[in-house]
């Protein structure tokens, strides 16, 4: 039941390795150069070093939830991403072998609620467990389009389904925006298999 893309814990949901609730290091404070370079491996039987050099590039965190035959189902996601803007489309992908691939393709659409800095707890709720277990105790609103959307985000953006695309072990999901929304508040951010924190540096003079 590995749902949840790239990097998230390795839950029943996720594809890296399992921790505890962590603390939320600053992603993108200044750091000092890599010790060392880590040689490519490039075979298809071994994708540690490629899954650890993917998880370089920090993302936010989302939840991905649908409706699906009178059923919520809702995932962790970090592969959400813009498109256009005119129209308006967002993507995310879906691992072939999820055990809610058939909910979330034929829903015909899906919300996406991009977390705030204090829901980690919530980012791993959704990333495991059964579909009734991750919405317990989490609050939500109804949108007309039966969506549910998480309260106490920072954005939201509810989506008809656009566009299907076969990738290798995922389908890629194109989402035309129907309605969205925002709040000022710090972005849960997710880098290096640890979730964290978003951190403007200096402007220099």
């Amino acid at each position: 039941m590995k749902d949840t893309v790239r990097h998230l814990p390795d839950t029943p949901e996720g594809s890296a390795q399992a921790s505890a609730a962590p603390s939320l290091p600053s992603v993108s404070a200044p750091t000092a150069a890599p010790a060392a370079n880590h040689s490519a491996d490039h075979s298809t039987d071994n994708n540690a070093d490629y899954r650890k050099a993917l998880g370089c590039f920090g993302t936010g965190v989302t939840v991905i939830t649908a409706r699906h035959d009178g059923q919520d189902v809702g995932m962790t996601c970090n592969s959400f991403s813009s498109v256009s803007l005119n129209p308006r489309l967002v993507l995310w992908s879906i691992r072939k072998e999820a055990s809610s691939l058939a909910a979330f393709t034929g829903a015909g659409g899906f919300m996406v609620n991009v977390l705030a800095q204090n829901q980690q707890a919530t980012a791993l709720q959704f990333a495991r467990g059964s579909m009734a277990e991750r919405f317990t105790g989490v609050p939500a609103q109804r949108q007309t389009s039966e969506r549910l959307r998480l309260s106490g985000t920072v954005a939201w953006f509810d989506c008809d389904l656009h566009q299907l695309v076969d990738a290798g072990d995922h389908l890629i999901v194109l989402g035309a925006v129907r309605d969205f929304g925002w709040q000022d508040g710090p972005a849960l951010a997710f880098n290096r298999s640890q979730f964290g924190q978003f951190q403007a540096l200096p402007v220099n003079a």
